[in-house]
Parts: C-alpha cells; sequence; structure tokens
C-alpha cells in the first residue's frame, strides 16, 4: 500500500522505512495537568514521543486520553505543564502552526452524511488550503481502500467504511504527527481488522502516531511503546514489557465438576510448568507464556462434562 502525496514533506510506503528517533520528539509533554473546575482529568503527566514512533495511550473511559489528544491538538489548554508538538512549543500564539502539521482523527468521524465522499474530502482539503487537493484527494482515497466509493454518500456508508474516510481526511494536510483517539471504538472485528491494517501500514511509513484505546490487544498489535493512564501516568514501555510487569503467569480454571484426574489433564497442555488445587473444583495453572498465545479447548475427556474458564491474575501497578 503506498501513502504518497503530492508535495508532501514525506512519502508513505512500506519502503519508506521510519524516520530516525535520534533529534527532536514529535512529542514533549512535561509535567501537565488538566482540570475541569474541581475535577482533575489528567494530573502532572510527563512523556515524550520519538518522530516516526507510534505510541499508545492505553486506560479506560474517563482515564484522560482524550484530554490529551485535545490538549496536544491545541483544542484546549492545560491547566499547568508544557509541552512540544512537532517540535512547536504549545501556546496559545503557536495554536495555527502546530496545527497546521498535525491531525486529528476523533472517535467519531464527524462527517456530513448528505455529501459524498469526495465532497467530504473536498470540504477539508479547503479548509486545510491542501496544495494539488484533487491528487491529495485521489491519493487519499487509494490509501485506505476506498477509490470504488468516492461518489456514494457518506450517510449510506457502514461506521467502518466512514472511520476509512475519516483517516483519509486525516492525511489530507500531510500531517506530521497524526493524533488517533479509539480509532476501532463501536467496530465490529472485520471493520477493526481493516482499520488496523491502515494504521500498520502507516506506521511503517514513517508518520508519528499517538493512538489512544482501552483495548490491550490492539495497543500490542500496533504501538511501538505504551503508556498507561488513569488520570496519572502509572508506567510506560514496550508492550512485551508492560505484559511482563502488569501480568502474572497465571491461570485459575474452574469446572463445574471436580475433575478426577487432573494431573492427567493439565499435562496434555502445552506451557504449563506447574499446577496445584485451589478447591473442590478450582484449579491454579503456572504457564510459561502468556495464556493467550496458546490456549486451546479443554481436552475431550473433560470437555462435555465441565466448563472451563480462565482468567489472568493482575499484579498491582
Amino acid at each position: 500500500m503506498a501513502f504518497e502525496l503530492i508535495g508532501s514533506r514525506r512519502r508513505y510506503g512500506d519502503g519508506a522505512g521510519r524516520q530516525a528517533a535520534a533529534g527532536t520528539p514529535a512529542i514533549d509533554v512535561s509535567h501537565m495537568t488538566k482540570d475541569f473546575g474541581a475535577r482533575t482529568a489528567v494530573a502532572d503527566v510527563s512523556f515524550s514521543v520519538a518522530r516516526g514512533e507510534v505510541f499508545g495511550f492505553l486506560g479506560p473511559n474517563g482515564a484522560g486520553k482524550t484530554t490529551i489528544v485535545r490538549t496536544l491538538g491545541t483544542l484546549m489548554a492545560p491547566t499547568s505543564g508544557s509541552a512540544t508538538v512537532a517540535g512547536i512549543p504549545l501556546t496559545p500564539e503557536n495554536g495555527v502552526e502546530i496545527r497546521r502539521r498535525i491531525s486529528i482523527m476523533p472517535e467519531s468521524p464527524g462527517l456530513y452524511l448528505r455529501l459524498s465522499v469526495t465532497e467530504n474530502l473536498e470540504c477539508f482539503a479547503d479548509l486545510y488550503e491542501a496544495p494539488d487537493p484533487n491528487d491529495r484527494i485521489a491519493l487519499a482515497l487509494q490509501a485506505v481502500n476506498l477509490a470504488d466509493r468516492a461518489s456514494d454518500a457518506c450517510g449510506s456508508l457502514s461506521k467502518g467504511l466512514r472511520q476509512r474516510v475519516a483517516l483519509a481526511r486525516a492525511l489530507l494536510s500531510d500531517p506530521e504527527v497524526l493524533f488517533l483517539d479509539e480509532p476501532t471504538a463501536g467496530l465490529d472485528p472485520v471493520a477493526a481488522h481493516d482499520v488496523h491494517e491502515l494504521i500498520a501500514a502507516l506506521g511503517r511509513s514513517g508518520v508519528t502516531i499517538f493512538l489512544t484505546t482501552h483495548r490491550l490487544e490492539e495497543a500490542e498489535r500496533l504501538c511501538d511503546r505504551v503508556a498507561i493512564l488513569n488520570t496519572t501516568l502509572r508506567t510506560i514501555g514496550r508492550p512485551e514489557e508492560l505484559r511482563e510487569q502488569l501480568f502474572a503467569k497465571t491461570l485459575t480454571v474452574r469446572t463445574l465438576v471436580p475433575l478426577s484426574q487432573p494431573g492427567g489433564v493439565f499435562a496434555g497442555l502445552p506451557a504449563i510448568d506447574s499446577w496445584r488445587q485451589e478447591g473442590p473444583a478450582a484449579y491454579l495453572l503456572a504457564v510459561s507464556e502468556p495464556p493467550g498465545r496458546w490456549w486451546r479447548p479443554a481436552p475431550t475427556c473433560c470437555r462435555s462434562a465441565s466448563r472451563t474458564t480462565r482468567s489472568r491474575t493482575s499484579t498491582s501497578s
């Protein structure tokens, strides 16, 4: 898939490679706090994002993820702290220049549903003052695999296709930093997979991506590093490092009736280091790798007589 925009500052494509991480960070945040009256949405948050990095913010709803995106996108001012975005200090007087260098794809696409896909993109290309708008629109539609739906009204598209239109719109301005706020929220698995593929291609191309999500598997699949946020910043690291830190490698299995020979059952499963009985029909397994990578249904001998549930024990963070 090619992401090449006419007259752009960079070329998007699988062969482009990552931008150098050295030098000025794409985003640098220092002790940022945002209050809404008596409520603190974000408290004393500091982090940096290298150029060309796919950086994820992981947290539950209400954790402050969208507040950070809106603040870094110049849509609201922080209560305290400082930041630079695309190498420019985050100040009111620099708002226009920062907005020229970034794009934000919100959770809700915010498209004009009565207009066609092309008409929507023409409208926003005009607002962005994009050079060669027709070429940029054609290339953006090609990048998100929507060239054949260009004449369709946005109101006739599924939510997944509207998210693709929103991503095409975000590419029109050739951003240095692309903010994606919950890009797969509410999508079915197939549509979410399609959006993941587009984001992964953008990440390989070298554009800096700031992604918010509440789904661990999405952060693991797409991000170079992940920050866990819940008003305050809890930790930052590579997905595999965070999995090691936050999740103990144990698995609790409960059955409807006690197993007559639990040792024989668990010995047949891969990656089981040891097990012990926790109750009449509960068993704690110690595993050598994350359960999601190897779990398979219970053996036939106990499948009809039991119901197996699994849970990963979380350590405190």
